[in-house]
């Protein structure tokens, strides 16, 4: 028999972009491919890139270049290089690294075999939309995992790239997203976090009216999971169907928002409909109906046009908004976009400054939200041991998104001296600081 290559792959950018580097590694183990996180072991480096912003193809750079580096100490090496960066500039890429043995975009995760033993590439008409039938490694963990539910935005916001990337909206059929979350729990994964550019839109490109409604309805239904959460929507999609089935025992009461900013002419230019006083009506009527909600939001500083009044405008509706969880990011401008016509005026010092400035309210808020479970018992979903603490166990409560959100951390574990730790558990909260928990195991 003979025996297969070593693959190492590393994964850049956002959970999405994970759920394709999980497909590539189930396609690979299929043939027989070995894996290794140990370089020096590897014959074949599969760099899975993000092209969303400046910086993310700033890091896809690093990445390739020490890939160049690492190829060069061993003749026979392959370096592959994958995803959204390459989806949007295969040119310039292929000529700044002529070095690289393989490109290929968003459209072959389920291939990537092929283009591998072939030596092809593949650039694909539209993007590769994965079924419950698509071989997948988890590397999330044993306890929970992401599930995308669809591919591409038909959004039209004038910052943002992902439509030139991956194209219009593309939902799953709903019997197939249901078939992989049950394929998940029977391997044991009891929470499932929906991922999709815009989740609150599934369903529409296909003409189902609460599509995502019917999803979750299905879901909810499935022995065995135990949390569901929702993440990335459009606020102007949160509708009473979708917050009534919010306060369902099996869904996480949280919610992913991006709201972007809160000035009505920079959210003109932004191209996004909802300004800040039309969201504190929102957020206020979220809160009213699903009591104990989480939300998280995202905010972009720096837009062409953001003065003074403008950037006072954002800090008070984060004062006013007091989200639970918050990011901040500073203006990028993408080629190809509407809003790369309007320059980039705006320092980049000034930007991190602005940045720092808003997370400075953010961190208040948070200090205060946390501090507000000190007593509590929360029940908790288990991710493995500290890293750097064996003593330590990292779990998560619902109102913590993975890999985003911050985490409780579980003092006494190994005290109970368990023979297999429990996914789900309860701890009583001894301690908080401003993006995290300290928990102790309790038998209430």
């Amino acid at each position: 028999m003979r025996l297969m290559p070593k693959v190492s792959l590393i994964t850049l950018g956002c959970a999405k972009n994970l759920v394709d580097s999980e497909v590539m590694l189930g396609t690979l183990d299929l043939r027989g491919y070995q894996f290794t996180a140990n370089l020096q072991e590897a014959d074949i480096l599969i760099i899975n890139t993000c092209g969303f912003i400046r910086p993310a193809r700033e890091e896809a750079h690093q990445a390739i270049e020490k890939a160049l580096s690492w190829k060069k100490t061993r003749p026979g090496r392959l370096v592959v290089v994958t995803g959204c960066y390459v989806e949007r500039f295969p040119d310039y890429l292929k000529a700044r690294y002529p070095q690289v043995d393989l490109w290929t975009g968003v459209s072959y995760f389920d291939r990537i075999n092929e283009l591998i033993e072939n030596k092809i590439e593949r650039p694909g008409a539209e993007t590769f939309l994965l079924t419950h039938k698509t071989p997948r490694i988890i590397t999330t963990g044993p306890n929970w995992a992401y599930v995308k539910i669809s591919e591409g935005c038909s959004h039209r916001c004038s910052f943002c790239s992902i439509p030139l990337i991956k194209g219009p909206y593309k939902s799953r059929a709903l019997d197939s997203v249901v078939q992989e979350v049950k394929n998940l729990v029977n391997l044991g994964i009891k929470e499932i976090n929906l991922i999709s550019h815009d989740t609150t839109f599934y369903g529409q490109d296909r003409k189902k009216k609460g599509g995502l409604v019917k999803l979750l309805e299905r879901l909810i239904m499935i022995r065995g999971l135990s949390w569901i959460r929702l993440l990335y929507g459009y606020p102007e999609e949160i509708d009473e169907q979708l917050l009534e089935i919010l306060q369902e025992d099996k869904m996480c009461r949280y919610l992913d928002l991006p709201f972007q900013h809160a000035s009505g002419s920079i959210l003109k230019e932004m191209s996004r409909a909802m300004t800040g006083v039309r969201a504190l009506r929102l957020l206020e009527k979220i809160r009213r109906k699903v009591p104990g909600v989480a939300i998280r939001t995202s905010l972009i500083v720096g837009f062409p046009g953001e003065g003074q009044k403008e950037f006072e405008e954002l800090k008070q509706f984060v004062r006013q908004a007091e989200f639970e969880h918050l990011g901040v990011f500073c203006y990028s401008p993408e080629p190809g976009t509407r809003a790369e016509g309007l320059g980039d005026p705006i320092p980049h010092s000034e930007k991190l400054k602005r940045q720092k400035e808003v997370m400075d309210i953010q961190k208040e808020i948070s200090k205060k939200f946390y501090k507000s479970f000190l007593g509590k018992t929360l029940e908790v979903i288990i991710e493995g041991l500290h890293p750097k603490k064996p003593e330590t166990m990292i779990a998560r409560a619902r109102f913590q998104a993975p890999e985003v959100d911050g985490l409780v951390l579980i003092e006494n574990w190994r005290i109970k001296k368990y023979q297999s730790f429990p996914p789900l558990t309860r701890v009583k909260i001894v301690r908080a600081f401003t993006y995290d928990l300290v928990g102790r195991l309790t038998d209430d």
